[in-house]
């Protein structure tokens, strides 16, 4: 797929100069880190967001891995590091114990894992890696993105509401997929660099999980729009660690849902979407 041609404005916190995101904070592409806790750019082109009657800008959110890709983005990511070997085996056959339990729906330690899958990169420089994690994108993931998300988000943009992604996976492969899809914020987990410009092994704050996602949104939104200043109106998942951002959504969306949110779905009213239907 070739590279949108679409321009960025990047948002610093704390000021509008690019330069106030710091060297080590840059993302490849021109995507800029906005808080702490999360990753934010806008598109120069389009308007100003539509606003309800009460002034609110109205958010569609989107869950990423199983539902705007097919699969999982860390997945295969930690299946790609094994095959070139640049996981131990060791690391890779915890990763797969953890796994398998995360499969089972018992209680996990989601800083942990992520930790083990970037022992690959720890002491590598940020901006090396940022670049290598948007090359992978383009090369394994960008294929898996489903039309019906592209159109989703589309709409919504073109309707004046903002499209945020949220999402587990690693901040620099949702840079990537800002640059070729309608996504204007993401939010996503970032893993520390340290004082040398190199990332670590160590999340940078918590990982945007389960009911995380929705603190993460809140903090970002009332950010960007002020604490009154929006409403979640849209929110699309497929898995049921979405059930917390589905449940704070006006409207939800289960997309090709697993079977627990298949089941909150249809207790709670939910429109459920096939995305996989044209799948090969």
């Amino acid at each position: 797929m070739a590279r949108a041609q679409n321009s960025y404005v990047l948002i610093p916190e704390g000021g509008d100069d690019a330069a106030d995101c710091g060297t080590e904070a840059r993302l490849p592409e021109g995507v800029c880190r906005v808080t702490p806790a999360a990753l934010g750019a806008t598109r120069l082109i389009g308007g100003p967001f539509a606003r309800t009657p009460e002034g609110r800008v109205q958010v569609a959110a989107f869950d990423f891995d199983g539902t705007c890709i097919r699969g999982n983005s860390p997945v295969l990511l930690v299946r790609y590091l094994a095959r070139h070997k640049l996981l131990a085996p060791s690391v890779v056959a915890r990763i797969l114990v953890w796994a398998g339990c995360y499969k089972a729906r018992l209680p996990q330690n989601e800083s942990w894992v992520r930790g083990l899958v970037f022992r690959a990169f720890a002491g590598i420089s940020a901006a090396e890696v940022n670049r290598f994690l948007c090359e992978f994108y383009d090369e394994y993931i960008d294929e898996r993105f489903r039309p019906e998300a592209e159109r989703a988000m589309a709409d919504h943009e073109a309707a004046g509401h903002a499209v945020l992604v949220v999402s587990a996976t690693f901040e620099p492969i949702i840079a990537a997929a800002m640059q070729r899809h309608p996504i204007q914020y993401a939010i996503a987990t970032r893993m520390r660099v340290d004082g040398r410009g190199n990332y670590t092994d160590q999340v940078a704050s918590l990982p945007v999980e389960g009911p995380q996602k929705v603190q993460a949104l809140r903090k970002v939104c009332d950010e960007l729009f002020g604490e009154d200043g929006w409403e979640l109106a849209w929110a699309y998942g497929d898995h049921h660690s979405d059930r917390a951002m589905l449940a704070a959504a006006k409207e939800a969306f289960a997309v090709t849902p697993d079977r627990p949110l298949t089941r909150t779905a249809n207790a709670e009213g939910y429109a459920i979407l096939d995305w996989a239907s044209g799948e090969k």
